[in-house]
């Protein structure tokens, strides 16, 4: 037998960065692009190394692209991670699991460490594909607070639970990650929304930027910790923003979502400014010098917009086509199943 699993890189519409300090947040994943992961059994558990896991290089140059692509570590680091944790968790809560041994490998097309959540899709798709070698259930809101500790406990990252509770409930879910609540349940608020099918999003993303997300979160939390006012009162005001999108997604107030967006993403500069690079703003104002209202959809390299008509989405192309912006027009996930066709 052999199991494929896989899943999608995140879209961050409104509120982030404030999953991770009791905000309120909506995202979604689309299926552009994915993570997949495939398992099968053998008699010995086996690991296979993808692209970017690569320990040869045609010379120093080749060597130095890799890295800024990639980052220094590849994906198996994340495979050991899973899979660890996730033994851990059977063990937690008095799970049998059987002796037989597998084989796993990943692959994925998600742009690489460009804020689209593509790590934690490679985690999703593997400790599915676990959950289902294994027979175990997991209930979604465990499942992301599992996919968060992969990167937290084990691997030493700085992460909200926005991404992966988006990539679990795979469907547009508004988030609210109430103190009273999440230190109560261990989780927070999730509710499924329903995005129209005619609010006109793009993401567009940098073919020439990476940058980890634990450079923003890791500054942003020492402030957190520190208690600055600035980081407080906007921590309150991104809840405020999704509140105000949530319900006018409702009424399909779009010139209301735009208003919105472009304050999270001023908000952002005015607390987060060293952690908002030149390319990040310029693809912001990129968008808004065509009339798009547009934001960062995760820690940076990328933006969410919305555009108008066809017309607009194509001068767009065009205009991020010439600063090697590529952009796409999301395809949103709405839930069902996740297996891989590879």
């Amino acid at each position: 037998m052999i199991i494929r699993k896989q899943a999608f890189p995140r879209a961050a519409l409104i509120g982030n960065p404030s999953d991770g300090y009791y905000g309120k947040t909506i995202a979604f994943v689309f299926d552009n692009y994915a993570a997949q992961v495939m398992l099968y059994e053998t008699p010995e558990l086996n690991l296979v190394p993808s692209l970017r896991d690569q320990p040869s290089f045609a010379n120093v140059r080749d060597l130095v692209h890799d890295v800024g692509v990639y980052g220094y570590y590849g994906g198996i680091r994340l495979l050991k991670a899973s899979i660890k944790r996730f033994v851990q968790y059977c063990d937690e809560h008095n799970i049998a699991l059987h002796k037989n041994n597998f084989t796993m490998r990943y692959g994925t097309t998600i742009p690489n460490r460009l804020g689209l959540a593509g790590s934690s899709a490679i985690i999703t798709a593997c400790i599915r594909a676990l959950q289902e070698f294994y027979g175990v259930e997991i209930s979604l809101p465990e499942l992301a607070n599992l996919i968060l500790a992969v990167e937290t406990d084990e691997l030493g990252i700085d992460a909200g639970l926005q991404d992966r509770v988006a990539q679990a409930y795979n469907v547009p879910v508004f988030m609210d990650f109430d103190r009273q609540h999440m230190e109560e349940f261990g989780y927070g608020i999730y509710k499924e929304i329903t995005i129209p099918d005619d609010l006109n999003l793009f993401v567009a993303f940098r073919t020439d930027l990476a940058e980890g997300s634990e450079i923003l979160h890791s500054r942003l939390r020492e402030d957190y910790n520190n208690r600055v006012p600035a980081v407080l009162d906007a921590i309150q005001e991104w809840a405020h923003l999704t509140d105000l999108v949530a319900e006018a997604l409702c009424r399909k107030d779009y010139p209301a979502i735009e208003k919105c967006l472009r304050r999270n993403f001023e908000l952002r500069c005015e607390v987060c400014s060293t952690t908002v690079s030149t390319k990040n703003r310029r693809m912001v104002e990129l968008a808004n010098s065509l009339g798009a209202a547009a934001k960062l959809t995760g820690s940076g390299g990328a933006v969410i917009g919305i555009y108008h008509d066809e017309k607009h989405f194509d001068a767009l192309k065009d205009l991020f086509g010439e600063n090697q912006i590529e952009i796409v027009k999301p395809n949103i996930v709405t839930g069902g199943v996740v297996q891989a066709d590879w």
